[in-house]
């Protein structure tokens, strides 16, 4: 793969062997500084991301954030938060288990016949993890964009105080919330 040109002669970048979401996973760090400028800029650069996760695990049913808001009211949705403790505790959507918590009653969970919907910062956790339930016989969609993306749609945050709009974005690199929304790492 080509890059810039780097003192009169191209600069080669090698591509990483793990394929697409390798690469997604190198956008947030080398995107242009103005796209993250812009709220459009940085759900465009989301956006690249779920394409290149969604290739990467195809084999992982997903679903939108806005499809997810609008389905919640009216549907018996389990959501599952892949991210670590330090992340939850700063916010998950409302009424999300973590995984450990879902793996402690998954019998029950799946006897209900509820659908299971996991989540992390941008959705390649919990691509994942949805992949490795898949492969125990356990459907789990992944939530495209993840919580960055639910930032984008508008969606609500809860910590152990109640209604919040800070959210956890793993890393600098991952800075890309939706205005409005006051992100740590």
């Amino acid at each position: 793969m080509r890059g810039s040109v780097l003192g009169g002669r191209p600069l080669r970048i090698a591509r990483p062997a793990c394929g697409l979401l390798a690469a997604a996973l190198l956008l947030p760090a080398t995107a242009h500084a103005q796209d993250r400028d812009t709220e459009a800029g940085r759900r465009a650069i989301v956006e690249r991301s779920v394409a290149a996760i969604k290739a990467d695990h195809p084999e992982v049913g997903t679903i939108t954030a806005a499809a997810l808001m609008e389905s919640l009211p009216t549907g018996d949705f389990v959501l599952v938060d892949v991210r670590t403790d330090k992340e939850r505790a700063v916010s998950t959507l409302p009424g999300a288990i973590s995984a450990k918590e879902f793996e402690k009653r998954l019998e029950e969970i799946v006897a209900e016949g509820r659908t299971v919907v996991a989540y992390c910062t941008i959705g390649a956790r919990s691509s994942s993890y949805a992949g490795r339930m898949g492969k125990r016989g356990i459907k789990v969609l992944n939530l495209e964009g993840s919580v960055l993306a639910w930032t984008h749609a508008g969606g609500e945050f809860v910590s152990d105080s109640g209604p919040t709009r800070r959210v956890h974005v793993y890393g600098r690199s991952w800075n890309l919330a939706a205005d409005g929304y006051e992100t740590v790492w």
